[in-house]
């Protein structure tokens, strides 16, 4: 199991201290597999990108009405966090359904 997110998003840090054996991935520092981010976007779609984060706030109008994934791949602190992929299943966020369906796998 792996977890896209920050190390220094609380999130993120809650997911990390929940799934005991999860591998962590930095986006700031690591980025995203193209080929994770656009699975992850075909299942999620505009939900992967965070509106209300500071990147997002601080970027142009003309940045904010280019394309979701090219602007993700620019961009991976825009991704809503976490994401954690497990084989073929993904999960976007750490909310009670995401925490109910992980602690029982």
């Amino acid at each position: 199991m792996i977890l896209y997110g920050l190390k220094t998003c609380d999130t993120c840090r809650k997911a990390r201290k929940a799934l005991a054996d999860v591998d962590f991935v930095d986006v700031r520092e690591d980025g995203i597999p193209v080929n994770v981010l656009g699975d992850a976007f075909s299942r999620f779609g505009e939900k992967l990108l965070n509106k209300r984060s500071t990147t997002w706030k601080n970027l142009s109008d003309s940045q904010r009405s280019e394309e979701v994934l090219p602007l993700l791949q620019a961009h991976p602190t825009l991704m809503k966090r976490p994401l954690i992929v497990s084989g073929d299943s993904m999960w976007l966020g750490w909310d009670k359904s995401v925490q109910a369906e992980l602690s029982d796998a």
